[in-house]
């Protein structure tokens, strides 16, 4: 799809000096994608913020019981491979 965008004039010439002409658009959706991955990881981020709680997971309060659960975890998971 064609997509006509108005850029500022420093950024434009800065694209034409560093950028060859038949790679640019590639350049440009590249960075539009890797600002969009960085745009939706923030918004799941404060979406999920507070959604771990000591109250709800109070088996989990300390590296050793994290430990004991993840063994516990592993464990079930070979089981059943």
């Amino acid at each position: 799809m064609k997509t006509q965008i108005v850029l500022p004039d420093a950024l434009a010439q800065g694209l034409k000096s560093a950028i060859p002409v038949r790679k640019r658009s590639q350049f440009i959706a590249e960075a539009i994608e890797a600002k969009l991955r960085a745009l939706k990881f923030r918004q799941a981020l404060k979406t999920a913020a507070g959604c771990w709680s000591d109250k709800n997971h109070s088996d989990l309060k300390n590296q050793n019981d994290i430990n004991k659960y993840l063994a516990r975890f592993r464990g079930r998971f070979r089981r059943n491979a």
